[in-house]
């Protein structure tokens, strides 16, 4: 079960940096206390891929770091099928930004790492390899991460994640840094994954196209202090297009312009 339950939750840091002399940007005074995130509600149910966007620096991987369990909040609540977080847990399992592969082992070395508790020798490889089969990567089982592209890390790492068997999977910026093709190929590849595996997958995401081709619900968060300013289910059929789906291509604009950003130019 992947259900998350997210009360009033709020994080506010300490602020370290010193007053800037810039008037038309100052800095908090150091000391001063920073609220980034303020009475976050949001339901995610079992199963769903729910893609977070809004402006640089809102707080969006902070709030996946939250539910991860890499960090605590500072008031409200947080719930994964029932049961307070209290730290990180196999059972929500964060893919990092950039390649978290260990560089000394293989592609099947780095899967293995999630398939430790099998006892059996040869059902442990019988898995490694279906998980790699899972992610395209046949043929690439004793190559090290020095040796794949960027896309084939990510699906590297996408197999080692899997093998864990979590309940939740948490994704912050998966496509950073890839090409435009391998941008696409990997995309696909995601929402097929989701759609193969039905496990609850959170996404954080600048790319707009992305989060509405992706997601079965799109949450925006902005302002300051950080809140919900959308909260928008996606009812629309796969594979998705914007030229097939008018409505899809008019939220698009209004996405866009909420973001602040006149997509028409």
């Amino acid at each position: 079960m992947g259900h998350i339950a997210i009360e009033n939750l709020s994080k506010t840091y300490i602020n370290r940096r010193r007053r800037s002399r810039d008037k038309e940007n100052p800095l908090q005074q150091k000391g001063e206390r920073v609220t980034v995130l303020k009475d976050i509600d949001l339901e995610i149910n079992d199963g769903e891929m729910v893609c977070f966007l809004g402006p640089s620096g809102c707080g969006k991987s902070t709030l996946l770091r939250i539910i991860a369990g890499f960090e605590p909040a500072c008031d409200g609540s947080l719930r994964i099928n029932g049961q307070p977080v209290k730290g990180p847990s196999a059972d929500h399992i964060f893919v990092f930004q950039y390649s978290g592969l260990f560089p000394w082992m293989t592609v099947a070395e780095n899967v293995a790492l999630g398939l430790r508790h099998l006892k059996n020798r040869r059902q442990q490889q019988a898995q490694i390899l279906e998980f790699i089969d899972m992610v395209e990567l046949n043929g690439f089982e004793n190559h090290y991460p020095r040796q794949l592209s960027g896309g084939m890390q990510r699906r590297a790492e996408l197999a080692r994640a899997l093998a864990v068997n979590p309940d939740i999977m948490i994704m912050d910026e998966p496509f950073s840094g890839l090409d435009f093709l391998t941008h696409m190929k990997m995309r696909e590849e995601v929402v097929n994954m989701h759609a193969f595996i039905k496990k609850t997958m959170l996404l954080v995401t600048h790319n707009i196209d992305d989060a509405l081709i992706m997601g079965d619900r799109v949450v925006i968060l902005g302002g300051r202090p950080t809140g919900i300013a959308m909260n928008r289910q996606l009812d629309f059929p796969r594979p998705r297009s914007f030229e097939k789906a008018p409505e899809l291509s008019r939220l698009r604009d209004d996405v866009f312009l909420m973001l602040g950003v006149n997509y028409a130019i």
